[in-house]
């Protein structure tokens, strides 16, 4: 098992010399446009999968993935050459889906942007279908007769009944 970093270090040159290698090396007439974006080495350094993309349709993305597999014998001597290790890893090229998922992904959200814009144009002559405030508050009759309890609970019950009594007796 090798080091980590090791693998890591690897991976970044081996990319950096399949993209050279393809954009120089490599005449097929099938091949596209294509991108490196990604390589990856294996913990015993034994193989190596390189992750490319093809800017195109189906047919050039299919005449592409021909053409890498043809040319892997020699992106892997390039690849040995260049890097002076003894045992150069196996090249497996892979298509990259990152690219469409990003893509797939930018759609679902201006589908939601659409659709939040007609929500947006259909909420702005609406009006509410109960009241506007939802919630229950208490009513101001309520609190009134909650301060007349208090008042009258902190008096003496005898001193209103003397109360009673004196202004039906000045009442003729």
């Amino acid at each position: 098992m090798a080091d980590p970093a090791r693998a890591r270090k690897l991976a970044v040159r081996i990319r950096q010399i399949v993209s050279a290698a393809i954009e120089s090396q490599i005449k097929d007439p099938r091949l596209g446009m294509v991108t490196v974006t990604d390589a990856r080495v294996t913990s015993d350094l034994r193989e190596a999968t390189v992750f490319y993309t093809v800017y195109g349709d189906d047919i050039q993305i299919a005449d592409s993935a021909k053409a890498l597999t043809s040319a892997t014998g020699v992106l892997r001597s390039t690849v040995g050459r260049q890097t002076g290790i003894k045992f150069v890893p196996s090249l497996t090229f892979v298509a990259d889906i990152v690219p469409d998922t990003a893509r797939e992904l930018e759609e679902a959200l201006e589908r939601a942007r659409h659709a939040d814009a007609e929500l947006a144009r259909a909420r702005e002559g609406a009006s509410y279908a109960g009241e506007a405030d939802p919630y229950r508050k208490p009513a101001e009759d309520d609190e009134d007769e909650d301060e007349d309890e208090d008042d009258t609970t902190g008096s003496d019950p005898a001193d209103d009944a003397s109360e009673d009594t004196a202004a039906t007796r000045s009442a003729p």
